[in-house]
């Protein structure tokens, strides 16, 4: 089912509300999320343990301007995820590496708060991001690579109609290793045909 990106009756409740679902909705990140979880996801080996991140410490003057880096940019769209019961950040997405030329951009997401793993709040809110990606930024393409060890991106992303396009040969070095990166992509149309109602 495709979800509406439209403001709707919560949004009065959430005033920097960017983008609303149903049991998230996404803002933009604020200097004072550095106080919170999101520092800590980044240097939590287990929230990490796919991606290229707890490599080195991460620090709040780190998250700090990275934060205020954003309002500078319009390659990148990056957006925290807050669960509309609790108003707790559990996480942030992304469409990054956008390209006016080729109309494309990189999804990107980490659930930092272990509690909401597993039930669909990735989804929800990779489906705001990614319908806002190509009915507001006008993109035709949509694209990841997550780790082959990574089953539960895997899953989100053939759960948002991504196919699989490629896998990368060891083109990635974690836990002492190399390791495959496979390759996910989807055009505009498939998105809309894949969540039509």
């Amino acid at each position: 089912m495709l979800l509406d990106t439209k403001t709707n009756e919560h949004a009065s409740m959430t005033p920097n509300t960017f983008l609303s679902g149903e049991r998230v909705y996404l803002r933009g990140l604020d200097e004072h999320d550095v106080k919170g979880n999101y520092v800590h996801w980044l240097n939590d080996p287990e929230v990490c343990r796919y991606n290229s991140h707890h490599t080195f410490p991460y620090t709040q003057e780190q998250a700090l301007a990275y934060i205020r880096s954003l309002s500078n940019t319009r390659d990148k769209l990056v957006l925290a995820i807050i669960e509309r019961q609790s108003q707790k950040h559990i996480g942030n997405l992304a469409l990054q590496n956008i390209h006016a030329i080729n109309q494309s951009a990189e999804f990107a997401i980490l659930m930092g708060e272990k509690a909401f793993w597993g039930l669909g709040y990735g989804k929800e809110a990779a489906s705001l991001i990614m319908t806002h990606g190509f009915l507001a930024l006008n993109l035709h393409r949509i694209y990841c690579g997550t780790n082959h060890e990574n089953i539960g991106m895997q899953k989100l992303a053939e759960s948002l109609g991504m196919k699989e396009e490629g896998r990368l040969r060891q083109a990635t070095f974690k836990h002492g290793k190399f390791m495959d990166v496979i390759q996910y992509g989807i055009l505009k149309s498939e998105y809309f045909d894949h969540n039509k109602e």
